[in-house]
Formats: C-alpha cells, sequence, structure tokens
C-alpha cells in the first residue's frame, strides 16, 4: 500500500451542524441556504453524512464514526482533521484552532479509543494548542498538505495557517515544508484563501492545483518546481473549480483491491472536465458524494470531513 493513503478514516457525526458564524468571516465558501430551518439544515446534513459514510464503507474504507457530543455548541464537529492528524509513526498531532467554538471540538477520549478499542499504536501527541493564546493558527491538514511519500509539507498562508506555526509541525514530523500565498477574487480585491486544501491535493503519483490562485510569481515557481520535482503529474484547476471545492479532494485506500479512491463531492466532480477526469481516473476510482448543503453552509467539503488515520496497529 502507497504511504499516500490509509484504509482506515475518522469521521465525526454532527449534533448541531450550521453555518458557523465565528468561522464565516475569513471562509469566502460558506453562505446562508435561504427557506431552509436550522432543523432542516441539520438533518440534511446527516443525509448526507451518513450516505458518505455508506459509500465510503462499500467502496471498502474503513470508517471509525463518532457522534458529536451533544451538549457542546460544535457546528463544524464534521470537520476533524482540522483539530487531529495521525500518523504513520504513532505521532498524533493537535492543533490550534482560529474560531473559539471549533477548540472545543478536541476530545481526548476519541485518542483513547482509538488506541485501547480499535488497536492503533499511539507513540507520542505532539500539541500545537499553546499557539492559541497567542492567536496564532495552523488548523490541521486543513492548513497543511502533506506529500507523505516524499515527506513534504505544503501550507498557503492565511490567518488560520501561520508560518511560525507550521515552521514548528515541519520539524516535530521530520517534514521539508513548502510555503506560498494562494488568493482569491472577492468583489474586486484578492483574499487569501483560508486553507491549502481547498485549493490543492496530493495523491501517489499525481497533484490537483489552482496555480492562478497564487499570485506571487516566486511562489508559483516555488510550488510548481517542487511538485515537478517528485515526478508527480500536475492537473490544473481554475479558480472557478476551487471555489466548488475540486481542489477539496482526497485519496484512500480499500481493503477490497490495491486501486485507490479519490474521493471528492458531486458539485467537484461535476466542475471537472473531460481531461481532467481522465487523468484522474489513471490514478485511482473516482468516488462522487453530493454534499451541497455541508459545502454552502460548512464551506468545507469531502476532504474535510475525513481525517486519515495513518498510526499503526499495535
Amino acid at each position: 500500500m502507497s504511504k499516500q493513503s490509509t484504509q482506515n478514516i475518522l469521521m465525526i457525526r454532527p449534533s448541531a451542524f450550521r453555518m458557523n458564524e465565528e468561522t464565516a468571516g475569513n471562509n469566502f465558501y460558506q453562505r446562508v441556504l435561504e427557506g431552509l430551518s436550522p432543523e432542516e439544515v441539520t438533518d440534511l446534513a446527516l443525509e448526507e453524512f451518513d450516505n458518505m459514510v455508506d459509500t465510503l464503507r462499500s467502496e471498502g474504507i474503513n470508517v471509525f464514526v463518532v457522534e458529536d457530543l451533544p451538549d457542546t455548541d460544535t457546528p463544524d464537529a464534521l470537520f476533524p482533521n482540522n483539530w487531529v492528524s495521525f500518523h504513520n509513526d504513532g505521532k498524533i498531532g493537535l492543533y490550534p484552532m482560529f474560531a473559539k467554538n471549533r477548540r472545543m471540538e478536541r476530545r481526548e477520549d476519541i485518542l483513547i479509543d482509538l488506541e485501547h478499542k480499535e488497536g492503533f499504536k499511539v507513540e507520542e501527541i505532539v500539541d500545537f494548542t499553546e499557539f492559541e493564546d497567542h492567536n496564532v493558527f495552523l488548523e490541521g491538514t486543513g492548513s497543511i498538505v502533506l506529500d507523505h511519500e516524499n515527506k513534504k509539507a505544503y501550507a498557503a498562508l492565511s490567518p488560520r495557517t501561520d508560518r511560525i506555526a507550521f515552521g514548528q509541525f515541519c520539524e516535530a514530523f521530520d517534514y521539508n515544508g513548502v510555503v506560498f500565498e494562494s488568493l482569491q477574487s472577492m468583489g474586486d480585491q484578492r483574499k487569501q484563501i483560508y486553507h491549502t486544501n481547498v485549493m490543492m491535493c496530493i495523491g501517489t503519483g499525481w497533484a490537483t492545483v489552482c496555480l492562478d490562485s497564487v499570485d506571487h510569481p516566486e511562489d508559483k515557481e516555488l510550488l510548481e518546481d517542487s511538485l515537478i520535482s517528485d515526478g508527480l503529474e500536475i492537473i490544473l484547476l481554475s479558480e472557478d473549480q476551487i471555489s466548488r471545492f475540486a481542489g477539496n479532494m482526497l485519496e484512500v485506500a480499500s481493503t477490497l483491491d490495491d486501486t485507490p479512491r479519490i474521493v471528492m463531492s458531486k458539485s467537484a466532480h461535476e466542475v471537472l472536465d473531460a481531461t481532467q477526469l481522465d487523468s484522474l481516473s489513471n490514478f485511482g476510482k473516482i468516488i462522487s458524494i453530493p454534499l451541497d448543503v455541508i459545502e454552502a453552509c460548512g464551506g468545507g467539503s469531502a476532504r474535510c470531513m475525513m481525517a486519515e488515520i495513518h498510526l499503526p496497529k499495535a
């Protein structure tokens, strides 16, 4: 099996999903769904979540579903990849979160259960959360796109992705860091894209990336040269495509066969053209899942909902 993907995925089933007012300030992908009550939004999001779990399991992916705690106000709980990452050397990373109501998503009981109930081996927990005391943030594999094969980590700077915190991550987990700025048009302004995993994804032998969002020529050259030097086939995305979450995909492994699954939302799949889909299909089986309500209210998509468990088994 490739180092890049794992068969084991953690997902959090939400109890209070809605548009998070604390994150909307710099997540320009969020929007209010008119004509739906809060209860209807939650019910529709749960339908999309459960369907995604069923789809992944039918494709031979081990999905560990944990229920969100009903007594905490955590509207973004279904995006666990922002607060935790699990690595094949037995390390776990815990991350500083921009929104105060998202910090309650971090749960020690989940880590304990993965170790003692599910049999994963935990060697060390690397805790970066003290950065929150200094208003410095690094939101897990939302902020950081990891190339496990080539030991590189990519970070697009934003209010949620700090250069110094990213440097500490790279040192702690032994990754070579690639830092750049990625922007999107908001009216007549160019604003930083809130998470790196919105504009790029790395799989085994391939990368999707929106180079058009990287305005600085030096940054663009750095990013492109890094991907090329590792022999990755680059599949270019447009800014319009990443606004429909085409960059927010994830390669996962299957217990059924050796073919990787490339998981994305239905809206992402619909906005990719035939050439892009053909290129991706050379590297894995595309799995497309409807996530319209979660994308609209949450401002995140399929990749954000999956925290890959690369931990070894005890």
